[in-house]
């Protein structure tokens, strides 16, 4: 089955560095955030909800509001004396090769590359693998600013045609376009409102599937709710008016549906789900008309990794809570699943991929990828080795293959891209990227701690070689904590040069994550989610305990369900940080699903429409768990104007009640990014202006100034 390439992108934002000394900043007053009169009734519960009006998006009043908390916030981040010299470093480390992974198509290799500082990166090819790399898709000539990015990209199966999704400033909404792939020219046809889709080549490369939404009647494209998510199928050369609908489900507005299609052309899948988790597997045989329900829905999750012939293999977590991959007779689906490769009960199986008739299955042993090579019965036919522990990513391609690429990343490393060889699993290096430090310099550890009710818990720390454990590191707490979604090691350049002035990074593996399998993430989620926080907050009291840091010197981040992580443990416990950043977070959980695909969460949180549901939700809920006059850490919020996953309300009316309430002179700003989304496809540029005012914000209220 063709794969999806993915784009090599820079890591997510690190933490502080060292020192004692803390400058003195005359901040701007705060603006005066108007406070409404709206109440709701939420099963007898009034809850007040004075700032409603900054939800509204577009209107002239918010957006007055949004320039000048702003100026606020910038007028304070330019008084910080090392913000420049931060910035420097930082663009110092991020100019290092970004690779990704080639990937075969016909006689072309095609991988994603950036110089260093691009801000998009960039789709070559190249003839075998030999040949001179050259340019066939740059990102970079589609806007001035590089805030057009580009999402998948797939490639018909007779390798002529490529799809490729392209979003602006952020944004979910994509427009797919098609490329000749031998001439390297866009044909004229456009695909509009696809949002979570990607094109799915039929197997005679005449066309392709994808998942849509109608147009917004309202102009308001990037906080109105979205319903009745489609499957569609477009014939090439065709206006997208002429595409043929091939499913809607009109009983349930609510829910996201994905086609997939069979190696052969037989067997058209639609996987349905209700939010995040759970699936219903539909399917019907070609020349059909209606689906029928293969494995229904929502109890289990069910992806279909590999379909030839009657035979369906699909990744699933189906009486297996670490997943297993299975088999089904499509021509007699009522025999069941039948084991292909079983559950592992210690260690999750968190990705399979088919490539030249073999299965590669990576595990999560700790945290840590395990790759094993398997045939297509299930026989163990090796592991593969990696020269160190870390993620891995790739092992894609098509059955006819000998060879496969993967990546590998550290803490301390830029992925590296190995070539595999599928009939002796042999791995050789394919390209290093050079970087400008020395990572030898650092060291990481796995750390296990002792959560509120007795539940062993792993973070990895990373620091400087050679650590005093005086609890006066500058110590930056990172979290997730749902969705199923694990924590694993990966490459940050802000994060070494944080590494470089004494700081210590660690990254907690939360309940609610997918590190451990379904048990793992269902013990943070619903009624169970006050054990992520639970677990956050005993992060940080082992790492003080331990003498890694101190509450002065320690600061928390996390972004989406992270930064509702981090607005929920600095409610509950405001002493114990000294700096909180919670990045575009769901804040006001009482009226996230109202937004966008914010109804898709719901199986993971639950809802402030069910009674039961809002008694939990409530009680975390950090917009609606600060209280007046309590001193909370120095806050950083941060989120963006075209960001239409969390919409950047939840940020606006949590950062105006934090100004209101908060009982002391730290200080609590919002920085409101523009023609930027939820992080996906943000340029270079302003990944690295956000990391310098984050790391520049985090210095001044630790007490620590960073030596260049």
């Amino acid at each position: 089955m063709k794969k999806l390439l993915t784009i090599a992108l820079a890591g997510a934002f690190a933490a502080g560095c060292a020192g004692n000394t803390k400058n003195s900043i005359a901040m701007l007053p705060y603006p005066d955030t108007a406070r409404g009169d709206v109440v709701e009734n939420y099963h007898g519960t009034q809850v007040a909800d004075p700032y409603r009006w900054l939800e509204d998006d577009q209107a002239a009043e918010t957006a007055a509001w949004v320039a000048a908390q702003n100026e606020v916030t910038f007028d304070y981040l330019s008084q910080i004396p090392y913000r420049d010299a931060v910035r420097a470093r930082l663009t110092e480390l991020w100019n290092y090769p970004r690779n990704g992974a080639p990937n075969r198509v016909g006689e072309w290799y095609f991988a994603f590359r950036n110089d260093g500082l691009q801000n998009q990166s960039i789709l070559y090819r190249q003839r075998g693998l030999e040949g001179t790399p050259e340019v066939f898709l740059d990102p970079n000539t589609l806007s001035t600013d590089g805030t057009v990015a580009l999402g998948s990209v797939s490639f018909s199966r007779d390798n002529r045609w490529m799809a490729y999704g392209v979003s602006t400033a952020g944004s979910d909404w994509v427009k797919i376009h098609v490329r000749d792939v031998e001439t390297g020219r866009d044909t004229d046809e456009v695909i509009d409102w696809v949002k979570f889709s990607g094109a799915v080549w039929a197997p005679d490369s005449k066309g392709f599937y994808y998942s849509c939404y109608e147009a917004p009647v309202d102009g308001n494209i990037l906080s109105a709710q979205n319903q009745y998510q489609m499957v569609y199928y477009h014939a090439l050369g065709t206006p997208q008016s002429e595409d043929e609908r091939v499913y809607r489900d009109d009983a349930h507005p609510l829910r996201y549906f994905h086609p997939t299609t069979s190696h052969d052309g037989r067997y058209l899948f639609v996987d349905g789900s209700e939010g995040t988790s759970g699936t219903e597997l539909l399917y019907r045989r070609a020349g059909e008309q209606g689906f029928r329900v293969l494995f229904p829905g929502f109890k289990y999750d069910y992806v279909v990794i590999h379909s030839e012939g009657d035979t369906a293999w699909v990744y699933t977590n189906d009486g297996a809570p670490n997943f297993r991959v299975a088999r089904v007779n499509l021509a007699n689906p009522s025999e069941g699943l039948v084991d292909v490769i079983g559950e592992d009960p210690n260690f999750k199986l968190e990705n399979v991929s088919t490539v030249g008739g073999y299965f590669i299955a990576s595990y999560l042993v700790h945290a840590v990828t395990r790759a094993v090579q398997f045939d297509m019965e299930g026989k163990l036919l090796r592991d593969v080795e990696f020269e160190a522990l870390g993620s891995v990513g790739g092992f894609d391609g098509e059955k006819e293959d000998t060879e496969t690429f993967y990546t590998l990343s550290t803490y301390t490393a830029p992925a590296t891209v190995y070539r595999y060889d599928l009939t002796t699993g042999e791995s050789t290096l394919y390209e290093r990227p050079e970087v400008a430090f020395n990572p030898d310099d650092f060291e990481t550890e796995q750390i296990f701690f002792t959560s509120k009710d007795g539940t062993q818990v792993p973070m990895f720390v990373v620091h400087k070689k050679g650590l005093t454990l005086d609890g006066k590191n500058p110590t930056y707490l990172y979290g997730y904590g749902g969705f199923n979604i694990s924590i694993t090691p990966g490459f940050s350049p802000a994060r070494i040069m944080f590494m470089e002035q004494g700081g210590v990074v660690v990254d907690v593996n939360l309940r609610g994550g997918g590190e451990y399998g379904e048990r793992w993430h269902e013990g943070g989620m619903l009624a169970n989610k006050q054990n992520v926080f639970d677990d956050f907050i005993a992060a940080a009291e082992h790492l003080i305990a331990a003498g890694y840091t101190s509450p002065e010197k320690l600061a928390i981040a996390g972004g989406s369900n992270g930064g509702l992580l981090v607005g929920a443990a600095m409610t509950q416990r405001p002493e114990l940080f000294a700096v909180a950043l919670p990045a575009v977070g769901v804040m006001d959980m009482l009226r996230y699903h109202k937004f966008t695909v914010g109804w898709g969460w719901a199986v993971e949180y639950g809802s402030s429409d069910n009674a039961e549901q809002f008694e939990y939700i409530y009680k975390y809920s950090p917009l609606h768990n600060l209280r007046a006059g309590t001193c909370y850490p120095a806050t950083m919020v941060t989120t963006a104007d075209h960001d239409d996953r969390v919409v950047p309300a939840h940020s606006f009316k949590f950062a105006a009640e934090l100004q209101r309430t908060h009982g002391c002179d730290a200080p609590v700003l919002i920085r409101i990014e523009t023609n930027a989304g939820h992080g996906a496809g943000k340029p270079t540029s302003k990944r690295i202006d956000e990391a310098a005012d984050t790391w520049s914000f985090v210095f001044e209220n630790t007490g620590s100034v960073p030596q260049f």
